[in-house]
């Protein structure tokens, strides 16, 4: 009987050893599953050019400032990058002035009323941007931005290249298939725009 008694206790402790190590064994490969399975949503593979790139996902406030400079960025390029082409004018500046609150639409109005667009079509003229730097203050809302770029003005006789220096602020807004970074340009303002050299063609 005391073999008996004994066997069972050891049996019994046998059992409670395994049953507690399959319970933390199972727990364990339940999170290592949860974790991978979460990592993998964060991740996605993309195509392009025929090579698979991988893609991964992050929260908004750590890519605020690329956003920002790429929001800046189109902006300019849509309302600065012109040809002689009304259609394409009308098509770039309608793209440009979803990006921007009436300050844009302001300077677009006194350029029209002054025949700028009229003149570049009449011309035969081509303007181009580059964009030098643009400087941000993300600190603050809303985001402060100082963006200095260069112009190339192709005309018949000549080209010129001229210095331009804009300001202005951006706020968020919902994102868009016209706007897809979702910020808006507000209180925009043109303060510099003078000829550094001028070449004959």
């Amino acid at each position: 009987m005391k073999n008996i008694d004994t066997a069972f206790k050891q049996m019994r402790m046998v059992s409670l050893v395994v049953v507690v190590g399959s319970v933390v064994l199972c727990c364990y490969v339940i999170y290592k599953c949860f974790s991978v399975a979460m990592t993998a949503q964060d991740k996605v593979f993309v195509l392009a050019n025929g090579k698979a790139l991988e893609a991964y996902a992050s929260e908004r406030k750590d890519n605020v400032p690329v956003e920002v400079r790429d929001h800046i960025k189109t902006f300019h390029g849509f309302f600065f990058n012109l040809s002689p082409d009304e259609k394409v004018i009308n098509e770039n500046i309608t793209k440009a002035l979803y990006l921007a609150d009436e300050s844009a639409k302001r300077q677009y109005d006194n350029l029209k009323e002054g025949n700028y667009y009229s003149n570049i079509i009449s011309g035969n003229i081509r303007q181009e941007i580059t964009i030098d730097s643009i400087s941000l203050d993300i600190d603050h809302y809303p985001i402060y931005f100082l963006c200095k770029a260069t112009q190339v003005i192709t005309r018949s006789s000549t080209i010129v290249h001229r210095s331009l220096v804009t300001e202005g602020y951006l706020r968020e807004v919902s994102r868009s298939d016209n706007n897809p970074h979702g910020f808006l340009i507000e209180r925009w303002k043109i303060l510099e725009n003078k000829d550094i050299s001028v070449e004959n063609r």
